[in-house]
Formats: C-alpha cells, sequence, structure tokens
C-alpha cells in the first residue's frame, strides 16, 4: 500500500510541475517542445510494445501495454499534424 501511495504523489507531483513548466515556456519555443513530447511518446510506445510482446506477463499488463500504444499513437500522430500546421505559418504564400 505505501508503495501505491507513494507512487501516487509521485504522479501528481509531476502533473502540476509539468503544467507550470509548460505554462512557463514562450510561444517560440512550442514547436520544438512540440518535437520533444512526439520523441517520448515515441519512445513510450517502443516500451510498451515490449512489455506487451513478453511472455511471463498477465493479460492485465498486455491490455494496459495495447493502450498504452494506442494512446502514444494518437499522441505522436496529432503532434505531428500539430507541428505540421505550426511551421506552415510560417512559409511564404503564394500569390
Amino acid at each position: 500500500m505505501a508503495e501505491t501511495l507513494l507512487s501516487l504523489y509521485v504522479f501528481v507531483l509531476s502533473c502540476f510541475i509539468g503544467y507550470f513548466v509548460i505554462w512557463g515556456v514562450t510561444p517560440a519555443l512550442h514547436t520544438p517542445l512540440v518535437a520533444l513530447t512526439n520523441a517520448i511518446s515515441g519512445i513510450v510506445i517502443v516500451g510498451a510494445l515490449l512489455v506487451t510482446g513478453f511472455q511471463e506477463v498477465g493479460t492485465t499488463a498486455e491490455i494496459m501495454g495495447f493502450f498504452a500504444v494506442m494512446l502514444a499513437s494518437i499522441n505522436v500522430f496529432g503532434g505531428f499534424l500539430v507541428t505540421n500546421r505550426m511551421l506552415s505559418m510560417f512559409k511564404k504564400k503564394k500569390k
């Protein structure tokens, strides 16, 4: 029980820290920040695929791995779409 409570504390604190760090970023750095979160989501996908591929893990780990892959994939593809849209704003417009 103590390990679960400690993990919950770490999760909640990391949510608060992440929120305040993101809001402190200047608008000029949002595109590199999105690209970095895409890379982190790619690492999550690789880790989730590894977890779901192990033979000795149970059904719960496979289900959680499936949802981790699904949610991280949505994050990666959405991040690429947002990054592409942001970068297209800086292109010169054709006359």
